[in-house]
This record gives structure tokens, C-alpha cells and sequence, in this order.
């Protein structure tokens, strides 16, 4: 169970619900790994045909907590709209907060995204920004109010896995007591174990899950890694050493004498 703002999440793996083959698909993949969370897009329930009205209702279907999402937005000003409009249709106010700054990584405007996140949270909204594993940055949602942290760990849908390890160990030992999701990157549930060893509070994927040749599969494999880098975690796992360490104590053993 990890908490958000107060309130208490059943899994540790939250699910991205865009780019799945079908309708079907995503409600088994979700219906068979349990996240405690799924994120939907506003421009994917803006869509036209009314495609978006018969998305949301197969979201709702699910029983799932919903976090709208800020995808694509640029700029301060497009993603604090968007966001509104987001709270107003999904009458929620958590909200994954992007700014995109990078077109090509697809890496979050800092700048903008604190801007944005001072804004959202004045006026009552729970944010989960979308970051990097930059400790300044983090310092500064901190700040503006934000009680969650979601750094990446390889550019969107880059299925890269954690590129830098050693920063997200120490953006988690420098950040102790925040919440901290790995959002974005991870490729498969090695990953995403990895992370979850590391201690962070839970992951965030979609591509991984939705791109899969069989991504119902997928998405149980994912959630069973989740649960067992968590518990990997707790347990207290041996840190690397440089010597090797005997499993069989030399001590007590017998000593035979040559004749």
C-alpha cells in the first residue's frame, strides 16, 4: 500500500491507459495486474466522434482511481488549462502535471513546471509532477507545495530502463521522507524492479505495457516485478561487494593430513 495526499493505494503500480490495441485489451491488462491508479489523458477524452465519451466510460468501468494527466502541454499556460478543464470532467483534483520542454526527449521544463505547479496548487489542485531526477528541481516542488515527486528514469516510451542509477539512489536518500514514483522509461519488469529495490514508493508506465505483443501478459509480469522489488527492498538486500564471500563457513572443517 503506498499513500497519496492522504490517501491510501492499494498497489504500487500505476497504469498508463493510452496506445493499447483495443478497448478490450486495456480493460484485461488493468483487470489482470491490480493498479492501484490509471492515468488518462484529457486530449484523449476530448477526442472527436465522441471517442472520448466511450473512453471514459469504459475507464469508469474499471473501478480504478483516476489521475488525469497534463500530456503534450508546452507551456505553463496549456498545461495549467488543461488541467482545469481535467478537474472539471473528471471531478478530481489530483492531477499528473507535465510541461514538456525537450521535443525530441521529451524531457520536462523545469522552469515551467514549477511555475505551473505553484499555480495548480494555490488553487487547490493535488499535484504529481513529471520530472527529472534533478535534486534543485525537486527541491523547489517541494516548496510550491507538491507532497509527491515523479522522476523519470529514461525519456517517454525510450524503454531504456534506469539510465543513471546512481542518481536515482540519491534523489531517493536525499528525499527520505517524500513520496517518489518512477515515472517513464521503464522497458520491462526488470526495471521496474530495479527502481522498486531502490526503494522508491511505486512506478508509473504505460508504453511498455500497451506497445507488448502480448500486453495483458505484460502487465501482470510488471505487476508481479513491482511487488517483488518492493518486498526486495524491505527485506534488506546485500549490497555489491568486491571480494568474494564463502556461503560455507571454512571454520570447523575437517583437516585431513597427507601421509
Amino acid at each position: 500500500m503506498v499513500t497519496f495526499y492522504g490517501e491510501n493505494i492499494s498497489s504500487r503500480m500505476l497504469l498508463g491507459t493510452a496506445q493499447y490495441p483495443s478497448p478490450a485489451v486495456l480493460a484485461e491488462a488493468v483487470k489482470i495486474s491490480e493498479p492501484g491508479i490509471v492515468t488518462v489523458s484529457l486530449r484523449r477524452e476530448t477526442a472527436g466522434n465522441n471517442a472520448g465519451g466511450e473512453f471514459w466510460e469504459l475507464i469508469r468501468a474499471l473501478g480504478v482511481k483516476v489521475l488525469p494527466n497534463t500530456a503534450g502541454c508546452h507551456s505553463v499556460k496549456e498545461a495549467v488549462t488543461t488541467a482545469k478543464m481535467a478537474r472539471e470532467l473528471f471531478k478530481t483534483d489530483w492531477i499528473k502535471l507535465e510541461v514538456i520542454g525537450h521535443h525530441d526527449t521529451l524531457q520536462p521544463d523545469v522552469f515551467g513546471l514549477v511555475e505551473a505547479a505553484k499555480i495548480l496548487i494555490d488553487d487547490g489542485f493535488k499535484v504529481f509532477p513529471y520530472t527529472t531526477e534533478d535534486l534543485m528541481t525537486g527541491e523547489k516542488l517541494l516548496q510550491a507545495g507538491c507532497e509527491v515527486l515523479m522522476p523519470w528514469c529514461a525519456p517517454i516510451g525510450s524503454a531504456k530502463g534506469p539510465v543513471n542509477p546512481d542518481a536515482l539512489r540519491s534523489y531517493r536518500a536525499y528525499f527520505p521522507e517524500t513520496t517518489l514514483v518512477v515515472d517513464a522509461g521503464l522497458g520491462r519488469p526488470s526495471h521496474a524492479a530495479q527502481v522498486m529495490e531502490l526503494g522508491y514508493d511505486a512506478v508509473l508506465l504505460n508504453t511498455a505495457v500497451a506497445k507488448a505483443v502480448d500486453p495483458i501478459k505484460m502487465a501482470k509480469a510488471f505487476a508481479g516485478a513491482v511487488s517483488a522489488g518492493r518486498d526486495a527492498f524491505e527485506a534488506g538486500p546485500l549490497e555489491p561487494r568486491d571480494m568474494a564471500v564463502p556461503s560455507t563457513p571454512v571454520i570447523g572443517m575437517a583437516v585431513f593430513d597427507s601421509p
